[in-house]
């Protein structure tokens, strides 16, 4: 179905009488209508700035004017670059890609160094996550004793975030000499990225009796108390053994609606997992990867290098790629993925 007719097909909604009665439903409904009205605006306006940009170079060749023809060159830069950061969206038609995401980084077996290398994802992703003007929260955050985290999930919330980022899960390895080896040693870490979509708890069927949520104090870096009350929330989903925790808000209620969110969210991708494993058996589809599959490696000694093992996408711009400069492997592994 093209964007017009299900702009057309959502029109006709809005007009039914009821419309109104289910309040939540009515938003979503013109706020994909608005979304769906901008992305046909965006590609209308390329269109027409390029056939403006073609009179504007016949004019100036025509007349030998140096000057305009540079003007419209400089103009035509940016209308390619803005062009290609429009066009990965075309690759984001998942059912979930629109969605926030839910991001949570552990970190591997290593101690200290896996803990440090946990922490410099966690600062990479945010990073990233500002550059594209997403909004970010720390759902729930476990320090190291000596320093870095053990394990941290961000809510990411933006248009696309989920798309986006749902190629960054798996595992993430760093080569360097540790800065905590007093000799001085090349040392290898591990640290694992999953992602989910955020999944409303309304959506996904959890009853009440098969969960158990507990309260606890928020804490920093060191243990060190940062809340006295117990507003922090660990909710078990009993059947599974899942269990998530949420202290980013300061009432009980509004971490543990969080927490229920996150909750469904995984309990989502078990469910994705299950239906995947069963058509895998029939043959009918190939069995995606486990999220435990090694993606990407960073290499900070004896060389510089940032390697994607399922692309084969890779740079010498280590400093960048840690401090958020996602885009190209990103990009790169969404177009690999729509060739499959």
């Amino acid at each position: 179905m093209s964007k017009k007719s299900r702009i057309d097909e959502l029109k006709l909604e809005t007009e039914r009488p009821d419309f109104w009665k289910d309040q939540e439903k009515a938003k979503s409904v013109q706020k994909e209508i608005s979304e769906l009205e901008k992305e046909i605006k965006t590609w209308s306006d390329f269109e027409t700035e390029a056939v403006d940009l073609t009179e504007i170079v016949s004019i100036a060749q025509s007349q030998a004017d140096q000057d305009l023809l540079e003007d419209a060159g400089k103009k035509l830069q940016s209308l390619k670059s803005r062009f290609n950061k429009a066009e990965i969206q075309v690759f984001l038609s998942g059912r979930h890609d629109k969605s926030n995401a839910l991001l949570t980084i552990s970190a591997g077996v290593g101690g200290r160094d896996a803990q440090d290398w946990a922490s410099m994802l966690f600062r990479m992703y945010v990073r990233f996550c500002e550059s594209r003007e997403w909004q970010t929260a720390v759902l729930h955050e476990s320090y190291g004793e000596e320093g870095g985290i053990k394990s941290a999930t961000i809510e990411v919330r933006g248009k696309y975030a989920y798309g986006y980022l749902k190629n960054e899960a798996g595992v993430h390895r760093l080569v360097r000499i540790s800065p905590f080896s007093p000799n001085q040693l090349r040392h290898t870490s591990f640290a694992a990225v999953e992602v989910l979509p955020e999944i409303e708890a309304k959506d996904m069927e959890i009853r009440q009796e098969d969960i158990r949520v507990d309260t606890f104090r928020s804490s920093g870096p060191g243990g060190q108390n940062v809340n006295r009350r117990e507003t922090a929330v660990r909710v078990t989903h009993i059947p599974t053994g899942i269990a998530v925790a949420v202290q980013s808000e300061r009432s009980q209620a509004q971490n543990r609606e969080k927490a229920m969110r996150l909750l469904a969210s995984r309990l989502y991708l078990l469910k994705l997992k299950a239906e995947e494993e069963e058509l895998a058996k029939t043959k009918k589809i190939k069995k995606a990867a486990e999220w435990g599959a090694q993606i990407r490696s960073y290499v900070l000694h004896p060389y510089q290098m940032v390697k994607d093992h399922r692309t084969g996408h890779e740079t010498s711009q280590t400093n960048k790629v840690l401090d958020g400069e996602l885009d190209e492997f990103i990009e790169s592994e969404l177009k690999l993925e729509n060739k499959r």
